[in-house]
């Protein structure tokens, strides 16, 4: 069995104490995870400064290419991961039956986050804004306008605790490695895999060991983590994000109650939008933020509830070996039991309607997992409990709301797709705060351009502009 061990600035510190994993349906051992706890990630940040020092020996010019490098690394090759040495395959198997994703949700995204480090170059050009990179490195530079400008950093890592729901998410922390900022990890207990993959590539492209820490543990190393790094992102749910709102040195992350709106306009052709609707709840099994758990339309919701429930109420189980499964497990059955008795509750409040009950038993329980299969449901108007809510499996709730009343009334959402050629809709949808990403017209929730900023610009959160002057003497005598 693997023995894995957490990482202090690059060196592998051998616990005392181990938490196995363990294949979420036979109950076999993949790996024992070395435990440490808040207490060493406190002493270990008195060091942090370290990390970036060895980051900014090389240039912003040569961390990129040596990015790339660990993009083919981490999609290609075989790499060192504890005492032993990981494959490909080795990887989505092992990520497959720790997470209950099925392996080809895995591949998709192990390629998702290559595709994000293959193109960083581009990623960081668009969210820098087409500033030169070693502006952040030295802090400051000319712009283009015979103005300097400086852009100063406000931390020397940048912290992350992280989930077991989906490994896309990793994508939002890789920038910050050419902008030579080092990384502290707190892996999810179920998902360690992408993050240790993935220092494992960097360090073998010849990006310096010392930036990197990843601190498996329990629930004080995370709050010790986010309490003690400058600038630092959570996963977690609507608490979560609640409880670190306003928080400057916090980034939250949680439900996106994404949505597809309907506008008067179109939503009499709604049958022409149908795959974009199904394709928005159902891919990568629901279990992402940017998956569609909301649609709203001021009309035929009835019919559209209907015809979505004719397309996923049929969803079943399969092996996590199928290339076309659609469903991932919940490895803990409680998580599942407690996930289907909050369905319950909503579907007992008058005006909603389970539009998939006529295609079986929604939740399909097991020896060691559990599995939600899709749901439809139709709420009568938005003042329903269930118009609001967002699970962890393929779940949307079918809104009927006057476009009159529709912004206001649809709450924050992290991508709305709006189906609408009304450019007065539009330019209020535009203009609503409480929206984050816009899409106008049929491009699924889950389709983003990685050349824009995902729940906020890294930059912006990572580094400080501010003014920044040369005196003319000064400069002529730098020249």
């Amino acid at each position: 069995m693997l023995t894995i061990n957490p990482i202090r600035w690059g060196k592998q510190y051998k616990s005392l104490e181990f938490q196995e994993v363990y294949h979420f349906e036979t109950g076999e051992p993949i790996a024992k995870i070395g435990q440490v706890n808040g207490g060493m990630v406190q002493m270990d940040m008195r060091k942090a400064d370290n990390a970036r020092k060895a980051l900014r020996s090389l240039s912003a010019t040569e961390l990129v290419e040596r990015c790339k490098k660990a993009a083919h690394l981490f999609e290609h090759e075989s790499l060192p991961l504890g005492d032993g040495i990981q494959t490909v395959d080795d990887f989505i198997h092992q990520q497959s039956a720790s997470t209950g994703l099925p392996e080809h949700m895995c591949r998709k995204n192990m390629q998702k986050n290559c595709f994000v480090l293959s193109n960083i170059d581009r990623i960081l050009d668009a969210l820098t804004r087409g500033l030169d990179l070693e502006i952040f490195s030295r802090g400051y530079g000319e712009e283009g306008r015979n103005v300097t400008v400086s852009y100063q950093c406000q931390s020397p890592v940048l912290g992350a605790v992280l989930p077991n729901n989906s490994p896309g998410v990793h994508t939002l922390w890789l920038p910050a490695v050419p902008l030579q900022v080092g990384l502290v990890l707190k892996p999810g207990s179920q998902e360690p895999w992408t993050p240790y993959r993935m220092i494992s590539a960097f360090v073998e492209a010849g990006i310096p060991a010392e930036a990197f820490s990843l601190y498996p543990g329990g629930h004080d190393v995370g709050t010790t983590l986010l309490s003690k790094c400058e600038k630092a992102m959570i996963f977690g749910s609507a608490q979560t994000v609640q409880q670190y709102a306003g928080n400057p040195r916090v980034q939250p992350h949680g439900p996106g109650f994404s949505k597809i709106v309907f506008g008067e306009d179109l939503v009499d052709s709604w049958e022409d939008y149908i795959d974009v609707m199904v394709e928005s709840v159902l891919v990568n099994s629901g279990r992402g933020c940017i998956n569609c758990s909301g649609i709203w339309a001021p009309r035929h919701t009835k019919k559209i509830a209907e015809a979505l429930a004719e397309r996923l109420g049929p969803v079943d189980v399969t092996s996590p070996q199928d290339p076309h499964a659609a469903l991932a497990a919940f490895t803990n059955v409680q998580m599942a039991k407690g996930t289907w008795s909050m369905v319950q509750q909503d579907l007992a409040e008058s005006g909603v309607t389970d539009m998939t009950a006529s295609y079986g038993e929604r939740m399909i329980e097991k020896e060691r997992c559990a599995y939600l299969r899709p749901m439809v449901v139709h709420a009568a108007n938005a003042q329903k409990g269930v118009a609001m809510k967002e699970y962890m499996f393929p779940f949307v709730s079918v809104v009927e709301c006057t476009q009159k009343e529709m912004i206001k009334a649809m709450g924050q959402t992290l991508i709305c797709t709006a189906i609408t050629d009304d450019a007065n809709w539009i330019d209020e949808l535009t203009n609503c705060t409480h929206i984050d990403r816009l899409n106008i017209g049929p491009i699924p929730t889950t389709k983003l351009n990685w050349l824009q900023p995902h729940e906020g610009n890294l930059i912006d959160f990572l580094f400080r502009s501010r003014a920044y002057q040369i005196a003319p003497t000064r400069v002529a005598a730098s020249v």
